[in-house]
């Protein structure tokens, strides 16, 4: 079906899909998927990768709508006056709508010898190159993870369970976000598996090396595999494409998540900066993200004006190799409460949430308009007393707790 709107979407991770899938509501609509993999990298799995208990890859067919046209290439530059963007294997592709949902990545490490000698797990690419070292590694040889947010604390956990010596390097507090009981919580299971957990002061890597790792305090731990789970980057194409962005390069949108340079440039995913106050990095706020991008895009073509951002629900869950786990409840500021679930439940919870991705993206595909999470009620008064905070210049609760 020949539509007479052309919408591009730019990334097909759990943002990007969900938002191309909604779109097909409309039939005088067309959607244009353009992602460097044939397939969707199932990124809340990477470290089960790792761990060889998944591929982390789940096929497009799975759950990309019919109608979404997928294009496997990536986007060099965005031309936003021609309404065109340029393909890294040539030529070029125009539109109506642009849905800017390029995910994010590792930031690049500023710490000497990390970018030479450590490995980073956040693409596929990056772990899988890390599998492959660590299956022709002995299993004696000592590994250290350095980062304690999630990601740290999952490639622990499991590379521990599969029979790894492992350290996990905090560079602070073990897990962070985590309230105080979660962090205990979370000690004790990492303990069970054999984690040795340095936290504190003196937690900070200061020189990673081909066989060791150097701590502030001057401590040096053996490591034959330095995992690097640090940081938080995202791609420059926004910049590199002369639009508007916050420091870290997600792009900058009001809270319709419209550019603030151009109306027919909505963002989603980690890669979008409403207000100058994004939401944290999860697959909890990338699917409503996606959705909410596409539900702009629908408004302005039914002459309707968007709905703005907010979010009524945050939490952060984690597994803890396969038989435990954590699910750590937040207030509306995304500031983590005293309420865990843990051990065996918050492993199956976990679970849940992995396997719940795909269904809802596949949900959408066969249904668009089905996917409901980001019109849950509440959340517009918390979302409106922090961005006049942070347009005062206060710190927001999340801010201090961070």
């Amino acid at each position: 079906m020949t539509g007479n709107t052309h919408v591009l979407v730019i990334g097909g991770g759990y943002a990007g899909v969900m938002a191309a899938n909604r779109l097909t509501l409309r039939d005088d609509v067309t959607v244009t998927l353009i992602n460097p993999r044939p397939d969707l990298v199932h990124r809340v799995r990477l470290h089960q990768l790792v761990g060889g208990s998944d591929d982390a890859v789940v096929a497009y067919e799975d759950v990309l709508a019919e109608r979404v046209r997928l294009v496997v290439d990536s986007v060099t530059r965005i031309e936003a006056a021609e309404r065109s963007v340029t393909l890294s294997a040539g030529g070029t592709l125009g539109y109506d709508y642009l849905i800017y949902a390029v995910g994010s990545g590792s930031a690049e490490p500023s710490v000497p010898g990390a970018a030479e000698f450590a490995y980073p797990i956040a693409t596929l690419k990056a772990a899988q190159r890390l599998r492959a070292v660590t299956d022709a590694t002995p299993e004696t040889a000592p590994v250290t993870v350095v980062g304690a947010g999630p990601t740290g604390m999952e490639t622990a956990a499991e590379l521990a369970e599969a029979g790894r010596t492992v350290t996990l390097v905090c560079g602070g507090v073990l897990g962070p976000y985590l309230h105080t009981r979660g962090r205990r919580s979370v000690a004790r299971r990492l303990a069970k598996l054999g984690v040795t957990v340095i936290d504190g002061p003196d937690a900070k890597v200061t020189t990673v090396t081909r066989d060791a790792v150097r701590l502030a305090g001057g401590r040096e731990l053996p490591s034959e595999v330095t995992v690097w789970t640090v940081g938080f980057g995202v791609p420059d194409l926004a910049a590199r494409s002369g639009l508007s962005t916050d420091a870290v390069g997600r792009l900058r949108t009001d809270e319709t998540l419209t550019s603030v340079d151009d109306a027919r440039i909505v963002a989603a995913g980690d890669s979008a900066a409403p207000s100058g106050l994004p939401l944290r990095m999860s697959c909890l706020n990338a699917l409503p993200l996606g959705a909410r991008a596409a539900d702009t895009v629908l408004s302005r073509l039914a002459g309707e004006e968007p709905e703005k951002l907010h979010q009524s629900m945050y939490a952060q869950c984690i597994s803890l190799g396969r038989s435990a786990g954590i699910y750590q409840f937040a207030n509306r500021s995304d500031v983590a409460v005293w309420l865990h679930i843990d051990d065996g439940l918050g492993a199956r919870i976990k679970e849940m949430v992995c396997t719940g991705i795909p269904k809802h993206l596949a949900g959408e595909a066969h249904k668009p308009g089905s996917f409901r999470l980001h019109r849950m009620p509440g959340g517009v008064a918390k979302r409106k007393q922090m961005l006049r905070a942070h347009r005062a210049g206060t710190p927001t609760t999340a801010d201090r707790a961070a």
